[in-house]
């Protein structure tokens, strides 16, 4: 199939209807090369179509969050790569929510037996109250059942809570795998450690377990087809040592200090990593950067969109990809410029915004609207460049 053009829309156009509602040298696999894995090929991912759409936690703009249903979902949306967040169970096991946090995206307080496992937790300097995977086997885990994480946002989502477990990773490179050999057609990931100094101050290290998964199901190569990502720095640092697959560092706003720089003393703040110098330093041992979209389009006091800063051209002129998030078609979420009426869950004009973020020039972005994002993007695709990149 396809990457981009006449094909790509009709399946999209099927799919909405089923739905319902750079470090030199570098190197890049093809579509074509080995489905059932990493994909060894010649390109890695230099050659995903641009700019690259990431099913930001699957569809979650359709599905709960961080289930098999949403991966799928975004995958028969065609979403060029799906996110997965990490976070690991009292026995090890790398499981994928957003949050260690389990509170707001299974039914866990529903279950009598595990009343007692509530507390209240300090997480990277934030008091948390709730339930936490880390305090559950995953033979427990299992037991609980996802549901919709934003229900007064996106009511429609609850018609399919309790549908999924939570995954594993393990699971979800299986179901990767199984679809690449279905479609002959590698499956991408882009994989987060969350909050990874504090679960190593647990003794649950991510990275260790992350690396022999990706080593067992050939995905630790520099041309193998998954994104490794972090807002802790010192998380892909360590995995560079682990394994060479492609490593994004993730920004969050610029006055914010990732939490192994607070935990280090390092008086730098994404301020500083987002300058010229920082670019480099970060260049060093990761080949893109995912930044908060507010670094490339910061918006006013009014939620507008003012100038665009310096980023886009920055990050390119250090050979670094970008791929910002997170866009969505809610109301609440878009910039007041794209807004539409006064409903908060209403779909705003989400076009206009995306197109807005591909005339930056950025590599691809996360949403939770996958498909949107898709149709969007064809006005870039194939062979078109936004003006300033």
């Amino acid at each position: 199939m396809t990457q981009g053009g006449a094909a790509r829309r009709t399946v999209l156009g099927a799919a909405v209807l089923a739905a319902g509602t750079g470090i030199a040298g570098l190197a890049a696999g093809s579509a074509s090369a080995s489905a059932t894995g990493g994909g060894h090929g010649e390109g890695g991912f230099r050659d995903l179509p641009y700019p690259t759409v990431i099913g930001h936690r699957g569809a979650s703009g359709y599905r709960p969050e961080h289930t098999l249903g949403s991966y799928q979902l975004a995958l028969d949306l065609g979403a060029d790569v799906i996110e997965q967040d990490l976070v690991p169970t009292k026995d090890g096991h790398l499981v994928c929510r957003h949050e260690n946090e389990i509170g707001g995206t299974t039914d866990v307080a529903d279950h009598p037996g595990f009343a007692g496992r509530r507390t209240t937790k300090s997480i990277d300097g934030v008091s948390v109250t709730g339930w936490f995977t880390e305090d559950f086997t995953l033979a427990e885990l299992k037991t609980l059942r996802a549901k919709e994480r934003i229900p007064a946002v996106r009511q429609r989502n609850t018609l399919y809570d309790g549908q999924w477990a939570v995954p594993t990773f393990e699971e979800v490179l299986r179901w990767a795998n199984r679809e690449g050999r279905r479609r002959d057609k590698q499956v991408w990931l882009h994989v987060e450690t969350k909050h990874p100094s504090y679960f190593r101050s647990l003794g649950l290290g991510l990275e260790e377990p992350l690396a022999k998964l990706l080593r067992r199901y050939g995905r630790d190569r520099h041309d193998s087809a998954v994104f490794l990502q972090s807002f802790e720095p010192s998380s892909i640092q360590r995995l560079s040592r682990l394994v060479s697959a492609p490593r994004v560092v993730l920004l969050s706003a610029a006055g914010t200090r990732p939490w192994d720089f607070e935990l280090a003393k390092d008086p730098r703040t994404v301020a500083d990593l987002v300058k010229p110098e920082g670019l480099k330093w970060i260049a060093g041992f990761a080949q893109g950067i995912g930044p908060t979209m507010d670094l490339i389009l910061p918006r006013d006091a009014a939620g507008k969109l003012g100038a665009p800063t310096t980023l886009v051209k920055d990050a390119h002129a250090q050979g670094l990809l970008l791929h910002p998030y997170t866009a969505r078609n809610e109301n609440s979420f878009l910039p007041a410029d794209f807004r539409k009426g006064t409903d908060p869950a209403a779909y705003g004009d989400a076009f206009a915004a995306f197109r807005t973020y591909f005339e930056q020039g950025i590599d691809g972005i996360f949403t939770d609207n996958p498909d949107t994002g898709l149709l969007a993007a064809e006005a870039f695709r194939p062979g078109r460049r936004p003006v300033n990149r």
